[in-house]
């Protein structure tokens, strides 16, 4: 992978972290193939339990496309130009919304167009308090990408969706916690700890029933309720024969900790 990128595993959590920081960790093609292949890694891998996903820096988490990049591939006429969405972003947030293991995202600063979002893909936004989020497409003429016309409806609502893509603006931290965007803000300086600690209590979890609470919840947005009653029962029947739920059980009738191990 690309240095703008840096992957790490460690006791079944993946961290990936944007290394662009001088740029606002604006993505230039190279850093988002290595993107797409560190989410793809962490989503294939058996011995990742949960990610985090964060940058470098304390000005931005991303800031979306690199301009610059664009308007020199623009000039030249290339077919890239818009060919990273489907290339690039829609694969990243695929594997971000469908792997079965809890994504976290450690926003740092800024999360603006893909980087809004990327943030929007994972499962629970740790917020910095000097975070903002902007969805930016309309301020440069172009739609929203990145999956945002799907997840921020879900999170916001449409009405409130649509006024932040029609009329971008930076929705600070505060109140994108009142808006279901950010489920926690913290301290800018206690950041990185606390995304960690959010994302490492979920890598010690039951693993099965965290990717079968993503499926169901993702299910139910889009199917009736009858459908999502059939969902359940399939998913609760897996997550009922899965290793840590007997673990779970045990636990629970001597009292203790579970100490899960992640099947």
């Amino acid at each position: 992978m690309a240095d703008t990128v840096l992957y790490e595993v460690n006791d079944g959590l993946a961290t990936i972290t944007l290394n662009r920081p001088e740029a606002m960790n604006a993505l230039n093609v190279a850093t988002k193939v290595a993107l797409r292949e560190a989410v793809r890694t962490a989503a294939d891998d058996d011995a990742v339990r949960a990610v985090l996903l964060t940058a470098a820096g304390d000005r931005a988490f991303c800031v979306g496309q690199d301009l610059k990049e664009h308007i020199g591939l623009l000039m030249e006429g290339s077919g890239q130009v818009m060919s990273t969405v489907k290339e690039h972003y829609n694969p990243i947030v695929r594997a971000l919304t469908e792997m079965a293991k809890p994504v976290v995202a450690g926003v740092n600063g800024v999360a603006a167009g893909a980087g809004f979002g990327f943030a929007l893909a994972a499962d629970y936004r740790v917020v910095a308090d000097t975070a903002a989020f902007n969805t930016s497409f309309a301020g440069v003429a172009l739609t929203a990408d990145s999956g945002v016309s799907w997840t921020l409806p879900r999170v916001v609502g449409p009405g409130r969706a649509t006024d932040l893509l029609l009329f971008p603006r930076s929705v600070k931290a505060q109140e994108a916690y009142e808006l279901g965007i950010a489920n926690r803000v913290v301290p800018s300086a206690e950041l990185r700890a606390e995304a960690e600690k959010v994302a490492r209590e979920l890598a010690q979890g039951p693993t099965v029933a965290f990717g079968a609470i993503k499926e169901a919840v993702g299910y139910g947005m889009t199917h009736s309720l009858a459908e999502t009653l059939e969902k359940e029962d399939e998913l609760q029947t897996r997550a009922g024969a899965a290793e840590d739920h007997a673990i779970a059980v045990r636990a629970f009738v001597n009292k203790e900790k579970p100490k899960y191990s992640g099947r």
